[in-house]
């Protein structure tokens, strides 16, 4: 028998190779679930486990804090629709939009592709996030996205080249970020500092990837 958390891990695809659903469509899907359309291909995506959500709040901080506190713009978190077409509708863990473009950012979602976007990647969702997700980023121009993978516990930056989000550098564990959307920004590709240590995001306390032994 399987166990809940198992059973959610478990992705839904839905058929629309007869229908190439639109935003429409997204919209009457049943509330309380996550979804997300690419190219008219409807996806139920998974809730997010405790690990995930730890990288997620560390990396959220950071960027709050380098971002938002100095003025360059706003960061939000899943849930939240990004309408980059009328059969492209995704929810990205994280993403940043830049003061130059916030007129993107509507009531009820944004409408446009973020310059930055985080996802970080787990068993269900390798390659809809690595292959199938980037490449719809790299057609409508976001600008960066950064693939965090808890497991190999590595941060790839991609960025923007012609039409592909093509790898500028792929950071492990002991090594230290830097982003050439956000220059200066450095963050700590590491377990938890231990006692007495700092990591390098902007000097704050903290790492990117948290050890799974203090879960």
């Amino acid at each position: 028998m399987q166990k809940p958390d198992e059973i959610r891990e478990v992705a839904q695809k839905y058929d629309t190779s007869v229908v190439r659903l639109t935003y429409e469509d997204y919209c009457r899907m049943p509330a309380g679930l996550r979804y997300e359309l690419v190219e008219g291909d409807l996806r139920m995506t998974p809730s997010p486990d405790v690990f995930h959500q730890k990288i997620s709040k560390r990396l959220q901080r950071v960027l709050l804090e380098w971002i938002e506190d100095r003025g360059l713009g706003e960061v939000y978190d899943a849930p939240l629709d990004v309408v980059l077409s009328n059969h492209n509708v995704v929810q990205p863990d994280l993403l940043y939009v830049a003061k130059e473009r916030l007129g993107i950012i509507k009531e009820s979602n944004i409408q446009g592709p973020p310059d930055l976007v985080v996802e970080i990647l787990s068993d269900s969702s390798v390659e809809w996030d690595r292959v199938t997700k980037r490449q719809v980023y790299a057609k409508y121009g976001v600008r960066e996205l950064w693939l965090v993978d808890p497991k190999g516990r590595t941060i790839e930056v991609a960025t923007l080249q012609g039409h592909e989000l093509a790898t500028f550098q792929v950071y492990p564990t002991g090594t230290i970020l830097n982003s050439p959307l956000l220059p200066g920004l450095t963050l700590n590709v590491t377990r938890s500092s231990g006692p007495g240590q700092n990591s390098a995001i902007s000097g704050h306390r903290g790492s990117a990837l948290p050890d799974e032994s203090t879960w």
